[in-house]
């Protein structure tokens, strides 16, 4: 009995496994492709806010001096600022829910800088770059982290190292 069950078994087996080839059958007609393309804009068109070095937006910063060389101890407290408080919506070279921030400063003059890191309540109801890049943004605001001058400062000089 168990010599015939055996027999059935492997006879089972090779008839399944036999060596017919599969024909792939392929259908006229429609055909439906379930992967999602995305139309992504060309990198000249990232950026649809102008370029204004001359706007220094609203706030208490009239006027920032940069020093020749870059503050290493300013810019280290900066970083420290940065990566605790801006890594949440800003990365350095990449669009996430705000801005990009290498390069920002030929983009943008210091004391708009620092104007919007102070001051953004203010600034995104006033001041037409910041209207701009809210709108670009997808209305994502930028929170008042109340941040001092000081500490401002210490970011901006940080930005000048990206």
């Amino acid at each position: 009995m168990k010599k015939l069950f055996a027999v059935l078994a492997l006879g089972g087996l090779m008839i399944s496994c036999g060596g017919k080839e599969k024909k792939e059958e392929k259908k006229e007609g429609f055909e439906m492709n379930r992967t999602k393309t995305e139309a992504k804009a060309p990198a000249a068109e990232a950026e649809s806010v102008p370029v204004d070095l001359s706007n220094k937006g609203v706030g208490p910063i009239k006027s920032v001096t940069f020093a020749d060389e870059v503050d290493s101890e300013m810019a280290a407290k900066g970083e420290k600022i940065f990566s605790t408080v801006c890594i949440a919506c800003h990365a350095v070279d990449k669009r996430m829910i705000g801005p990009a921030l290498k390069g920002v400063l030929e983009r943008r003059s210091p004391e708009w800088v620092m104007n919007m890191i102070i001051n953004p309540d203010v600034m995104l109801k006033e001041d037409p770059i910041a209207k701009a890049l809210l709108k670009e943004y997808n209305n994502a605001i930028m929170l008042n982290q109340n941040l001092s001058e000081e500490d401002a400062r210490n970011v901006t000089e940080y930005l000048r190292t990206l």
